[in-house]
């Protein structure tokens, strides 16, 4: 590129020099890339500069364009379409953008809309686009359901999406890519990129953003070649429990955090779920009261407006400390912050690197993580953390969604509540990206005859009929109809809320509806980092009080436990196998030591090649444990398919447990392992057949075709402040499931349904992999006479199923008490 022959370059390189900053080479790779008409994925560390690589080719591109006249207002129409994933993420953007045209004169809109942006400010977008415009999927595809909505895209240039790593392996990314393919259609040159942070399957990661359709030779993936410093510490416990057990040692190690806290100028503590978030800003006030009013507490269940008020002074550096959950794990940029605190395993290389990265979020800058174990053995996990991210080795694959019926479903209705679509024509367009690359005409017939008709099932019901033929061109003309889609666009599912309320209507935020159903007028519960007592509740409102008490129930989420990714599995297992072989000089590893002695005294510590059984009896009767180190998830299905396979050796029931490093099975009668072992338990054959027989595959599918009917349209979640039930929620998905059951067997809804529950509450892939490796694997069955320190926690976790916490502690202390005596 020579910058005198492009006035937009020479503008650019100059507005650098005033900074006295230099751009970096990728940075200009990513400009040439982009003015000569390429789209790619540009794959860059956190705080490296990402945003300037894409923001300023636009900018060089427009002063080229218009040398003489870039400086003058004018109605130029949307230029730049930039979607994020986070609302956050557009604000932190949108400053960035805005803070460059400023500077340089050009008088550019830059605009959001998302979801907390005002009606009155999205009515005069329409009027008049911004010629930015940053926005999320979701609000893309309500774009798209405005009449007109094609002018609003009549002058658009290029689009960004960024972190498309975190989009990438959900509906959300589906329904990014029926967007993009949306825009192609309507500006066939358009310029896309991606912007992702390190993943392992980048090639896959283009070619979704892409299509299928999209020329190889015009696409590019280009890599930062910055250097990030990266320094990662273990906080490690004075003496460690030589039968450790999950969540009871993080908040022992706070007066080994505190320091860490009052030694930088602001700390992000990073939790794995909001419970947890709770309970650390809670102990961390207790432990340190004079942290009030310079400590926050942030995760996705509170209000809007204490979230903005929390990024907000992060950015102005008012706060000294942060407890967050993934809600703050994306590329906002937040200065102040020189230190990340991880509280427990966050399970993966990839987000334990993007956690890292929210500090030193500068160029040139240090990000400094630690590590606070909450069992002891997860130090064997910190110890395999840290090999890989100073490495920079086994960053984990994100997997595309592959055709989701109920997402396609929703973008057809969504085209059709605005201007109406001509099928042929769109479906070309649908089967031009990577998740609808093999949908058949059948499928897509059986889709146009579903938001026709209702589908077989539904045909007798009007509601159901939603999309009419006129002319040629499909529409939705029931105003009704419209204004209910409008408000249900989106992927996201997730179990009903209830908002949370002072009795003066102050907002704090939401917490799921089962677990304030599970309270009674008068108890109190931590959230938002206060004591609260529940005064009533009135239409999906829980009204509340500050409580003055220490003791009160924490809130949990459903689905707030993450497991082991399959690399970590791996890294994990290959860390055990240095510490047999005497090679680890982790000081994790050292630490641990007299667990991992206790461990090969009584029993052994499996080697990569070896699969571990340890079989002992108990008052409580006959326990197998399992150890294949494959994470809770891959255990459940394992778990359950090897007692299907033992009791159909013998008539026989188990209670089952798990973690991620194995699972138990339990019962009352003496367990024919060995006889199970000649008869292939491990095999893969016949493995959907039986793991749907050993598991209520009906209840599990129930439990996904939730989402599915929300997503499809099916089912109504209710007018803002007029939300429904779950229960009514529930009930309506349920009979619509029974009924295609019984009348529709072959409705495509219902078939994703159990699709879904292989491919991602069972991970069936990753599952079958597992089975074959253990094939290879020889098996050493272990007699023990007491629990192990590696039986011990999955035995502790079954208890918490059914013990207060005071309980389950009592006891598990005194069962600590009795094993410690025989160490």
């Amino acid at each position: 590129m020579n910058s005198t022959e492009q006035p937009g370059l020479q503008r650019i390189e100059n507005w650098f020099q005033a900074r006295q900053w230099q751009p970096f080479d990728y940075q200009r790779e990513v400009w040439q890339a982009y003015l000569s008409g390429k789209n790619g994925l540009l794959n860059a560390p956190t705080g490296s500069g990402k945003t300037y690589a894409l923001w300023m080719p636009v900018l060089i591109n427009w002063i080229n364009e218009h040398p003489n006249t870039y400086k003058e207002l004018a109605d130029n129409g949307l230029q730049l379409l930039w979607v994020t994933p986070l609302r956050a993420l557009a604000r932190d953007i949108e400053q960035a953008l805005q803070k460059v045209v400023d500077e340089l004169e050009i008088p550019w809109q830059i605009a959001r809309r998302t979801g907390d942006v005002s009606s009155y400010k999205k009515q005069k977008m329409k009027e008049q686009m911004p010629e930015v415009l940053i926005t999320t999927p979701e609000s893309l595809h309500i774009l798209m359901a405005q009449k007109g909505y094609k002018n609003y895209f009549s002058d658009l240039e290029a689009v960004v999406i960024d972190e498309w790593h975190e989009l990438l392996g959900s509906k959300r990314g589906t329904q990014t890519e029926l967007g993009l393919s949306r825009l192609k259609h309507l500006r066939p040159k358009l310029n896309i990129w991606g912007i992702s942070a390190t993943i392992g399957n980048l090639r896959e990661a283009k070619q979704v953003l892409l299509g299928v359709n999209d020329d190889p030779e015009n696409a590019v993936i280009i890599k930062a070649n910055v250097e990030k410093n990266l320094e990662v510490q273990s906080v490690l416990p004075e003496d460690v429990e030589k039968f450790p057990w999950s969540g009871h040692l993080g908040t022992k190690l706070l007066p080994k955090v505190l320091p860490i806290i009052e030694e930088n100028r602001s700390t992000l503590i990073f939790t794995n779920t909001r419970s947890q978030s709770e309970v650390w800003f809670q102990q961390l006030l207790e432990a340190k009261p004079e942290l009030a009013g310079t400590i926050a507490l942030h995760h996705g269940s509170l209000s809007k407006k204490i979230r903005r008020w929390v990024e907000q002074s992060l950015h102005e550096g008012k706060l000294k400390a942060v407890v967050c959950t993934s809600s703050l794990d994306l590329g906002v940029d937040f200065a102040p912050v020189e230190t990340v605190i991880q509280i427990g395993s966050p399970k993966g290389v990839a987000r334990f690197m993007q956690r890292a990265g929210r500090s030193g979020h500068q160029p040139g800058a240090t990000s400094r993580i630690y590590f606070v174990p909450t069992n002891a053995l997860e130090l064997i996990e910190a110890a395999a953390l840290k090999t890989a991210a100073t490495q920079q080795i086994a960053i984990e694959d994100r997997e595309p969604v592959v055709k989701p019926y109920d997402v396609l479903t929703q973008y057809l209705i969504t085209l059709a509540v605005s201007d109406g679509f001509s099928p042929n024509t769109l479906y070309e367009e649908v089967t031009s990206t990577f998740a609808y690359q093999t949908l058949n005409r059948k499928e897509w017939n059986w889709i146009m005859n579903f938001i026709t008709t209702g589908g077989q099932s539904l045909t007798a019901y009007d509601e159901y009929s939603k999309v009419v033929e006129d002319d040629g061109r499909y529409k939705v003309t029931d105003r009704k109809i419209k204004r209910r889609h409008r408000m249900s666009i989106g992927t996201i599912a997730s179990d009903t809320m209830m908002s949370v309320k002072y009795l003066n209507g102050a907002h704090l935020g939401s917490i799921e509806e089962w677990f304030i159903a599970s309270l009674n007028k008068g108890d109190t519960f931590w959230f938002a980092g206060k004591s609260l007592e529940l005064v009533r509740t009135k239409q999906m409102t829980a009204y509340v009080r500050r409580a003055h008490t220490t003791k009160a129930k924490v809130p949990s989420w459903m689905g707030g436990r993450m497991s082991l990714s399959s690399n970590m599995s791996e890294l994990l297992r290959h860390k055990l196998h240095e510490a047999i072989e005497g090679s680890a000089d982790d000081i994790e590893l050292q630490t641990i030591q007299p667990i991992l002695d206790v461990q090969h005294n009584w029993s052994t510590l499996p080697d990569e090649d070896e699969l571990l059984i340890e079989q002992t009896t108990s008052k409580e009767g006959h326990h197998l444990f399992f150890f294949p180190f494959e994470g809770r998830y891959v255990h459940e299905g394992i778990s359950a398919l090897v007692a299907y396979r033992i009791s159909q050796l013998k008539p026989i029931t188990f209670s089952i447990a798990m973690n991620d490093y194995g699972f138990e099975l339990l019962s009352d009668k003496k367990i024919p392992i060995k006889k199970a072992l000649t008869n292939d338990l491990f095999s893969d054959k016949k493995l959907v057949e039986d793991i749907f027989s050993s598991l209520n595959d009906t209840e599990l599918a129930k439990r996904r075709f939730r989402g599915i009917c929300h997503i499809a349209g099916l089912i109504f979640k209710g007018f803002p402040g007029q939300r429904k039930a779950s229960r009514h929620l529930q009930s309506s998905s349920s009979m619509f499931f029974d009924v295609f059951d019984q009348y529709e067997p072959d409705n495509l809804l219902l078939q994703q349904a159990y699709d879904e529950v292989l491919s991602y509450q069972l991970d069936e892939v990753r599952l079958r992999k597992a089975l074959r490796r253990i094939q290879s694997q020889t098996i050493n069955l272990k007699n023990t006479e007491r629990f192990t320190p590696l039986a011990f926690p999955i035995m502790v976790d079954r208890l918490r199923e059914r013990l207060s916490s005071e309980s389950l502690t009592d006891r598990v202390q005194r069962m600590q008490l009795q094993l410690e005596k025989h160490t």
